[in-house]
């Protein structure tokens, strides 16, 4: 509600205010393809005003245009050193670059990365995200181009100083990735003990999802659904009933519940829910209802090819 008066009001509080200032204002409201042809004429006006170039380097990055974003985060790196943040961008963009080329060409970006993302980390001893990049850097890399599981850790350790729920977090993502699942479940049972937030639940419901271990997956999507209420989980515990063929009751109670409650925000739409419940109803050799449910799919997105395909499984009961 806040953001659409912002929005009603936005022309009246322009009055009288800077260039900069409106482009600032559209660019808090996300209406980048207004801030940046202010943000480009102030510019133009004061060349070397590093707040507008990491804007416009800002709105090159949310539009993925990794070239022009380096550029901006380049000439603010090289006008200001000290600036933690500058070098994390400029990494930051120049990572994003590198995913997007092939391999090879990838090869040349990966010490620039590198040495960005460790003087951002020397800069500010407290700056979370460059670790979090540190970490992710260090693990996804072959030892061959650098790649090291033990300076990983040591930066998920340096997280975890920082910000303990981070450094269980980092330390967990790192144990999942190098194919330890039980060191993992210990480190985001930890940050759940200590955060207890939505991502820490999820984080331990996706690794038992990933380990073929459906009745934990449940169990803990379950205890997030009682600490936050969020209807999203509904669909999960739902979704994990049906792959499995799992605590079927419940999972049909969980998935009417998100039905009955759904909104966009939960991001899963209801044919989802609807295609979930005929795998149910199928798993319980109900075929009238399984019948039904997926009618209710494929009249909601007739060209909806998983429940297409389910029709048959169902029709062949």
């Amino acid at each position: 509600m806040k953001k659409w008066l912002f929005l009603f009001l936005l022309p009246t509080l322009m009055m009288g205010q800077t260039t900069f200032q409106q482009a600032e204002a559209y660019f808090k409201i996300e209406q980048f393809s207004k801030a940046k042809p202010l943000f480009l004429q102030y510019l133009k006006d004061h060349p070397n005003h590093e707040k507008t170039r990491e804007y416009l380097g800002d709105i090159a990055g949310h539009a993925k245009d990794w070239d022009e974003a380096m550029e901006y985060y380049e000439t603010l790196v090289e006008a200001n050193d000290t600036s933690a943040n500058y070098h994390f961008k400029y990494g930051g963009a120049m990572g994003m670059k590198a995913l997007s080329v092939s391999k090879i060409r990838a090869l040349g970006y990966i010490g620039d990365i590198k040495d960005h993302f460790e003087r951002a980390a020397s800069l500010d001893p407290n700056h979370i995200e460059v670790r979090w990049a540190l970490v992710e850097y260090y693990i996804q890399l072959p030892g061959i181009v650098g790649g090291s599981e033990k300076k990983a850790i040591a930066y998920a350790n340096e997280l975890g100083e920082i910000s303990p729920v981070d450094g269980y977090l980092a330390n967990g993502y790192i144990a999942e990735y190098s194919n330890r699942p039980e060191d993992a479940e210990k480190f985001y049972k930890k940050a759940i003990e200590v955060g207890g937030s939505e991502h820490t639940y999820e984080k331990l419901t996706s690794l038992y999802e990933k380990n073929n271990r459906p009745k934990e997956a449940i169990e803990n999507a379950s205890k997030s659904l009682k600490v936050h209420q969020r209807n999203q989980l509904n669909y999960q515990i739902g979704k994990i009933s049906a792959q499995y063929n799992l605590d079927s009751e419940y999972g049909i109670k969980c998935l009417k519940a998100y039905i009955e409650n759904h909104s966009a925000k939960d991001g899963v739409p209801k044919d989802w829910a609807y295609y979930r419940l005929a795998q149910i109803y199928k798993n319980k050799g109900e075929k009238q209802t399984a019948l039904q449910w997926i009618d209710k799919a494929l009249t909601s997105r007739p060209n909806f090819e998983e429940a297409q395909k389910e029709r048959k499984l169902i029709e062949a009961l």
